[in-house]
């Protein structure tokens, strides 16, 4: 198990660091599937890593004023008052259902990510009542999924930013980074009662892997074409769900 915490540590560090986002989404299939936890602790051991590994990948994109911080600020502080929430819920959906809905958000943020991104102007740090309003909806709507299913939301935050709030793709990961990293510690103080009864041998492992593929992905992400990251990104999601789909609907029946 351990060599697979490593493992899985490092491909999803990698992903957070060049995405701004998408660690829950290898995370919480690797946790399941590849280190057979159940899902009551895959979820919150999941926002642990995500946590940690947006923190490592933001540190190169501080330097670089990579991101924005009022937008950030207003997705990330409406998202984790939401994401409480999602995670006091998260017992009354089957477990089941959860991973149906897991699959699903998959496929739509692969969709999204294959469909090019709009040009936006760079309004970045505007700070607007428009603004501030499209900034509260999308981190109550991104946050109360963090809780529920574990997801740090980074891609569902990217798109966001990007069309609603026209902020660049470069400054938008690294402001997804921030607000991923926030929401995901409001969602480990929602599961706060489960953390001792966590596999903290497996946590650490991962969760230091993670860190330390993410600040590098972080450095490399800053160079790569946009549009590489993003399809390679997308192409991962896709195989993902395809997996937790055949898992949950042909071999558990």
């Amino acid at each position: 198990m351990t060599v697979g915490a490593i493992l899985f540590g490092l491909l999803t560090g990698t992903v957070i660091g060049l995405t701004g986002g998408g660690g829950a989404i290898v995370a919480v299939p690797a946790l399941v599937y590849g280190l057979s936890l159940p899902m009551a602790t895959a979820v919150p051991t999941s926002l642990i890593v995500v946590a940690s590994s947006s923190i490592g990948g933001i540190l190169p994109r501080l330097r670089a004023k990579m991101v924005d911080w009022p937008i950030a600020g207003t997705i990330g502080v409406t998202g984790m008052l939401t994401a409480i929430i999602g995670a006091r819920v998260h017992d009354l959906f089957p477990e089941r259902g959860l991973l149906i809905a897991f699959g699903v958000l998959m496929l739509v943020a692969a969709i999204r990510m294959f469909m090019p991104m709009p040009h936006v102007d760079p309004d970045t740090g505007a700070f607007t009542a428009a603004r501030i309003a499209k900034g509260v909806a999308t981190g109550a709507i991104v946050g109360f999924l963090t809780g529920l299913l574990g997801v740090g939301g980074g891609f569902l935050i990217v798109p966001a930013l990007t069309i609603l709030l026209h902020v660049p793709i470069h400054i938008a990961v690294g402001t997804s980074l921030a607000v991923v990293a926030l929401n995901s510690l409001a969602g480990i103080i929602g599961y706060a009662d489960r953390l001792a009864g966590l596999d903290w041998p497996v946590a650490i492992t991962y969760t230091l892997c993670a860190m330390l593929a993410s600040l590098f992905a972080g450095q490399l992400g800053r160079r790569l074409p946009n549009s590489w990251v993003r399809y390679g990104f997308a192409t991962l999601v896709i195989l993902l769900a395809a997996f937790v789909f055949f898992e949950t609907f042909v071999l558990q029946g």
